[in-house]
């Protein structure tokens, strides 16, 4: 089993910014793909971005290029979200999940709250 843990969500003002880590344990071995998800009320969960560890081959939503940027510390076992130019309609809960790039994404953190408000 691999275990996620979040942590940096919070309030921000449009404009702001934000970074959001992912701290992995357990079965490390068993993942070589991690990302982000988002959902903000009323919608379906979104993939942020991702992050492949094999190549290091990144992804991300139209919606957050150029603002976001998803990077990995594998000594650390974490990978972080750094978000910049923060606005209102990024406001959501922010998932870190993690797996296989033939699996899918098997692991899911709890969820951090991401709020973008003046």
């Amino acid at each position: 089993q691999v275990q996620l843990v979040e942590s940096g969500g919070g309030l921000a003002q449009p404009g702001g910014s934000l970074r959001l880590s992912c701290a992995a344990s357990g079965d490390i071995y068993r993942i070589n793909l991690m990302g982000w998800y988002r959902q903000a009320p009323g919608n379906q969960r979104e993939l942020v971005a991702n992050i492949r560890s094999t190549d290091g081959n990144v992804n991300y939503a139209d919606s957050v290029k150029g603002r976001f940027t998803i990077s990995g510390d594998n000594a650390k076992n974490t990978w972080y979200l750094q978000m910049n130019s923060l606005k209102p309609e990024d406001t959501a809960v922010y998932y870190c999940a993690a797996g296989t790039n033939v699996a899918g994404y098997q692991y899911w953190g709890q969820g951090t709250q991401v709020t973008v408000s003046s």
